[in-house]
């Protein structure tokens, strides 16, 4: 049986060249790779189909001259360092990563070019068959529907999607840690399929000729837990595969300055509503007029703002941003990634509130208002479960933290204390209904419910 190999050079400090063979069998339709030093020893190979086994040589070696044909190869060159690595800040799947360089020796990294950094050793390199089986080992993966002859048949775009994230987020696909293939494989990849899916159905309920609005998919998620990272993934991932896509958060519509200082004159004495993020320290006129303008962008040319909230504003109880700093989206999009903390939350009986805290009465009340300025908007929901609220404060201590070593403005230990107590009633009166019924309005055919561990992987 004849055998083609195909050796590919990975660069080292080294004068002793290591080699990658691929051994493709052209009367077996097999891709064998043998990852062993030397070629000379006879080492056990990995095969799967030819068609699931190619993809991977072009998405291991992100150098080589990339093929204009390949239906993913619009791919952006560019991409702006301080927000792919702020995205991460805190996260500790984002650290360790062995080819993730500061930029020194670099110099496309300090523009802010992607540019995968040179290895100093050699590349431990897995079979696609591993990836497979390590894809297939995901707790998202049954809760989905996913059968390992779906992932097989997809394993091209899988390989194509952890491409994206890699250069989004800066880190060497050779040399992803075990926490990084953990956060892509068994947790974005996973849930950026479930949106397409939901897409799919979405468009499939309109006829040919109709205007079809974009589909507003919530994240409804507790601070810290990592879903502001994740709706900046999926964005990305929707951009560069040829979607339209906008995100949004319930911080974008909180109350302008001066109305945080009415509610908090209305309602002396009660810390839940001294500061912004419960309910009723936003403006939900703005989220309807909003929410309302993005479902209508559904043709060419059509453009309109985002508002943008400026949480460092007088010194950190914030304001509306300037109108003329908000970012502008245009039609037609496909998908909004809508974002926030409370998204969902249910009114519930006075007696239930006031037993977890008496200052939630008012909070509760404002609630019964949200449903027809947000949730109504919603008709996907992915919901990001927690087991103890308590884990919020260590999350977010970790993030300030990070901030302050980072030589970043940072609330000290006793702020984030104050900062999160102000949420955790809420937290502990409203997280149980959400995740036993689901967010308000909500349909179970079109929610995603993903509980997470205290390092915010799904469980």
């Amino acid at each position: 049986m004849s055998m083609a190999t195909l050796n590919i050079l990975l660069p080292t400090p080294s004068t002793n060249s290591h080699y990658f063979n691929a051994n493709y069998s052209q009367s077996s339709h097999n891709v064998y790779f043998n990852t062993n030093n030397n070629s000379n020893n006879n080492t056990k190979l990995h095969s799967l189909p030819c068609s699931h086994s190619l993809p991977l040589l072009s998405s291991l070696f992100v150098q080589t001259k990339s093929n204009p044909s390949h239906k993913f190869s619009h791919m952006p060159t560019h991409v702006s360092k301080s927000e792919a690595l702020s995205a991460g800040t805190g996260c500790s799947w984002m650290q360790n990563n062995s080819m993730l360089q500061s930029g020194e020796g670099c110099p496309d990294l300090k523009q802010g070019l992607v540019c995968s950094a040179i290895p100093t050793e050699r590349a431990k390199v897995s079979s696609v068959q591993d990836l497979f089986e390590f894809i297939s080992s995901g707790p998202l993966i049954d809760k989905m529907g996913f059968s390992k002859e779906k992932i097989g048949d997809s394993i091209d775009k899988w390989i194509a999607y952890n491409s994206y994230l890699c250069r989004l987020f800066q880190l060497n696909e050779l040399y992803l840690t075990i926490p990084q293939k953990v956060r892509f494989f068994h947790y974005y990849i996973p849930v950026f399929l479930w949106c397409e899916d939901q897409i799919s159905q979405h468009v499939s309920k309109f006829k040919d000729g109709e205007d079809i609005p974009p589909l507003v998919i919530g994240f409804s998620a507790p601070q810290g837990c990592g879903k502001t990272t994740l709706a900046f993934a999926l964005d990305y991932l929707f951009r560069v595969t040829g979607r339209k896509s906008a995100t949004i958060s319930i911080d974008d519509f909180y109350l302008t300055a001066e109305g945080q200082a009415k509610l908090r004159e209305a309602n002396r004495g009660n810390a839940l509503l001294e500061f912004r993020g419960n309910a009723g320290s936003h403006d939900l006129q703005l989220s309807v007029e909003t929410l309302t303008a993005i479902s209508k962008l559904t043709k060419e040319g059509t453009k309109m703002k985002l508002p943008r909230y400026d949480k460092s504003a007088y010194n950190g109880r914030g304001d509306r941003a300037d109108p003329s700093t908000w970012p502008e989206i245009e039609g037609p999009l496909t998908v909004v990634l809508y974002e926030g903390w409370m998204l969902g939350f249910k009114p519930l009986p006075v007696e239930v509130v006031k037993a977890v805290d008496p200052q939630l009465e008012t909070v509760n009340k404002n609630l019964e208002a949200y449903f027809d300025a947000w949730d109504k908007f919603i008709k996907a929901w992915i919901v990001i479960k927690i087991k103890d609220p308590s884990c919020v404060y260590e999350w977010r201590l970790q993030a300030e933290i990070a901030m302050r070593e980072a030589g970043n403005p940072g609330m000290s230990d006793e702020e984030v204390k104050d900062f999160v107590s102000r949420y955790l009633p809420a937290y502990h009166a409203y997280l149980p209904t959400l995740y036993s019924e689901g967010p308000n309005g909500s349909d179970p055919e079109h929610t995603l419910i993903i509980e997470i561990d205290d390092g915010r992987n799904p469980i």
